[in-house]
């Protein structure tokens, strides 16, 4: 999820009023090939829970750069998983390179009951930042309880981010021991772990939900169009909200490179016989300061954030555009969604007023040399179809902007949030797509109705039901209708292969045509050869 979450009013109380009788309260205690895990139980929530299992050696020393290495054997004694783990590193000054953890949360399950569908989450953060680790009450437990309906079983796993996870360039392909995206390699190995063990926490490792928000839906994107995770098997079923997919260059390209140069650069490893394994030995917070450094300076010009996935001819074989046209997919079943002003949030401020900032104003001068900076590759006969669809006041789905602000922000809604949600539920066999609106429906607006317990899921129970519903809906059966909890009156979720998307509003929900979405979002793959998505 979104490591920038909204402020909550967080209270402790169950949402439906269809309690489960729990099947016990003792601790539960699993037994894998690599060790005893105790886990515990809430009897507050009615949910037992394991918070830190390895499912990865640390990535420090060797590792560092690596593909993820199997955990260690627990040899001495059970592991007590009832606490929390460290992030991976970070932009500042936390976290850990011993990170590679999840935790595991579900109703109480015993042996004589069926094995039930499971959830994996992968955070937000822009692929800069993010932990997996929670507490109680566990992150999306609303997503849970919507309806007594849903049982399922909710895993949330550790990846490597910023240049930990990311770091590029034609030395890290070439040399033997490091990996390219190892950040996504460490989110293959957690639906591996899943597939491996989950059938002892009570959970069905053929029926697998992948999920995440902003740079996590990203990564479901990433996840779900690899050639490396092709027959697998990994998951069944995909949900993306507002998925984060940013460009995606080339391991060589000229910016992977110009990135690894300033990292060897920026920790004293420019000219070392073996630039890679002076990396692996450079101090944990000199890498930290340049990764920080370095998305900084890039955030409203050439990528925002920088880091990222990349295209490395092997696990990401081929961009999103590509796949989306012409090759094969991971899964079949879809549901995404995104928020309608949610591209503003990482545009420049500066577009705001005339007097501007950081070197950009509301003037149309300065939404041209945004562009530019923004997507440099675009020819004039490019930049001319942009101005028609993009114009200085236009209108697009149950919205209408005439500001530079406004304007900014839904061309970068398009192409980095809601056209990749688009994408993934049109290519889908079966696709769901969700338009977001409720005031102020900025980046993560929509973490409000399914994040953490709070009061809108009761002031607001047709959209908590009707759109949160949805979700669990999809997690428990594959489709958003199944579990429908609001009336007759109120509408499902229709498909993307009718031409409609399920609309969210406050105290409402419904649906509308998805035609201009469409088409626009159909420009942005005519001319990816020059926009790498």
């Amino acid at each position: 999820m979104s490591s920038s979450m909204p402020s909550c009013f967080l209270f402790r109380f169950i949402l439906i009023l269809p309690i489960l009788t729990p099947l016990y309260h003792a601790a539960p205690l699993v037994t894998l090939d690599y060790g005893t895990f105790a886990g515990a139980h809430s009897t507050e929530y009615n949910l037992a829970h394991f918070r830190r299992i390895p499912f990865g050696a640390s990535t420090a020393g060797r590792n560092r750069f690596r593909a993820p290495q199997p955990p260690a054997p627990i040899n001495n004694g059970t592991y007590d998983s009832d606490r929390a783990f460290d992030m991976c590193p970070q932009r500042s000054t936390n976290g850990s390179e011993d990170c590679l953890y999840l935790g595991l949360y579900a109703r109480p399950w015993t042996t004589v009951q069926p094995l039930r569908p499971v959830l994996l989450s992968l955070y937000g953060g822009g692929f800069v930042q993010g932990s997996a680790s929670f507490g109680m009450p566990p992150p999306s437990f609303p997503v849970l309880n919507v309806s007594a309906a849903n049982d399922y079983v909710f895993v949330s796993a550790n990846y490597r981010t910023n240049v930990f996870g990311f770091l590029a360039g034609a030395k890290v392909k070439e040399h033997v021991d490091v990996d390219l995206n190892v950040g996504l390699l460490d989110q293959r190995a957690a639906l591996e772990w899943v597939q491996k063990y989950v059938h002892h926490f009570g959970g069905d490792r053929a029926n697998v939900t992948i999920w995440g928000q902003s740079a996590g839906g990203g990564s479901v994107v990433a996840q779900t169009i690899a050639a490396g995770n092709r027959g697998k098997g990994l998951f069944a079923k995909a949900m993306a909200s507002s998925p984060f997919w940013p460009k995606t260059y080339r391991y060589d390209s000229p910016e992977s490179e110009a990135l690894y140069e300033r990292v060897v650069q920026d920790v004293g490893c420019a000219g070392a016989e073996d630039e890679i394994s002076c990396l692996k030995n450079a101090d944990v917070q000199a890498l930290r300061k340049s990764s920080l450094a370095i998305s900084t300076s890039h955030q409203y010009t050439t990528s925002t954030f920088t880091w990222g996935p990349v295209i490395d001819d092997s696990f990401l074989s081929s961009p999103l555009s590509t796949v989306i046209r012409d090759e094969p997919f991971n899964v079949d079943l879809v549901l995404t969604s995104y928020n309608m002003h949610e591209g503003e949030n990482f545009v420049p401020p500066g577009f705001l007023n005339a007097t501007g900032a950081g070197g950009f104003n509301a003037s149309s001068a300065s939404f041209e040399d945004w562009l530019k900076g923004f997507l440099p590759e675009l020819v004039s006969e490019d930049l001319q179809q942009v101005n028609r669809m993009y114009p200085e006041s236009g209108e697009a789905e149950s919205t209408r902007w005439n500001t530079t602000y406004e304007r900014a922000g839904m061309l970068y809604r398009d192409l980095v949030l809601a056209c990749p949600a688009y994408w993934l539920a049109r290519k889908a066999e079966k696709g769901w797509l969700m338009h977001y609106m409720v005031d102020p429906a900025k980046h993560a607006s929509d973490t409000n109705y399914w994040y953490m317990p709070n009061l809108v899921q009761i002031s607001d129970r047709v959209t908590y039901e009707g759109y949160v519903g949805a979700m669990a809906s999809f997690v428990q059966t594959g489709d958003p209708n199944t579990h429908k909890i609001t009336n007759e009156s109120v509408v499902g979720v229709p498909r993307v292969s009718e031409g409609k998307q399920f609309v969210v509003r406050k105290n409402e929900v419904g649906e509308e045509r998805a035609d201009m979405l469409e088409k626009r979002c159909d420009f942005w793959l005519e001319i990816s050869g020059r926009v790498p998505i």
